[in-house]
Parts: C-alpha cells; structure tokens; sequence
C-alpha cells in the first residue's frame, strides 16, 4: 500500500463512497459528505467524510474547498487549506477520520446533502529542513499537533 483512501470503521456500513479523480488529468480527489448538513451563515460546520487516507511518512494530503461550491454558496475552509499528516491515520483518538472545516460566508443557510462533494484532496511530497529532529509521535487526532 503506497497511498490511498479508506473507509473508517465507524462508517463501514453507511454507503460511503472513497474519494476519486473524475477526469485523467485531476490533480484532486474527491471528498464527500458522510451525512446530511446544514453550514449556518457566519459558522463553522464540521463535516465528516467518513474515510481515512494513507500515505508515505513524507507525504501529506492537502485539503481544498471545490471551487463551484466556494462560488455558488460563499464557502471557504476556515483554515483555507487543510493538510492531513500521513502519521494521522489510523491514530488511537478518531483513527484517521477526515473532517473538514467549512465557513458559511453568506447571509443564508447552505444545505448539503450526504454525498455532497464539497472538497478535493491532493497528495504532496515535502522537503525536510537539514538537521530537522522531530521524533514525537502523534497520540490524538483531529489538531492534536497543535496543543
């Protein structure tokens, strides 16, 4: 297994579909909503994907709002790119769940259905710095690296 998606286990049977490429020169994979959403106007909603994505230690998969639907309804990730760390999956506090953080710019509630395609994801490699010693290892999940 080099990199991919995987449904997480609290969602085996909730017809969740893994993120795909919907044409052959996509850079992004697909990421959908795994229930039915309302994002209020001037709030964060955080929207569960239902998957897990894996990947090498020097890669991460950034997360970025689909672009018709930052258009049409005024959204943006409220942390304007989300980056999902390859040590994030399968970790003992959510095991790797995908969540994304969405910010309803707008004056009227959005409704999105389960299924809704609403971000893509992108596998990157990355450059480490010289003499770089970082050795913790993740123990929490979702913005635990940032307590």
């Amino acid at each position: 297994m080099i990199r991919g998606f995987e449904v997480v286990s609290q969602y085996k049977d909730c017809d969740i579909i893994l993120p795909i490429r919907k044409t052959a020169a996509s850079a992004g994979y697909d990421l959908a909503t795994a229930h039915d959403s309302t994002l209020l106007p001037g709030r964060v909603t955080v929207l569960h994907t239902g998957i897990k994505a894996y990947m090498q230690h020097d890669e991460y998969l950034g997360i970025y709002i689909r672009s018709g639907l930052a258009i049409k309804y005024c959204l943006s990730l409220i942390n304007g790119q989300g980056i999902i760390d390859a040590d994030y999956y399968n970790n003992m506090e959510n095991e790797g769940h995908i969540m994304i953080a969405i910010f309803n710019h707008g004056t009227e509630a959005v409704e999105l259905k389960k299924g809704t395609r609403v971000a893509q994801g992108i596998f990157y490699k990355y450059l480490k710095a010289d003499n770089d010693c970082a050795a913790e290892v993740r123990s929490g999940g979702f913005g635990s690296t940032g307590q």
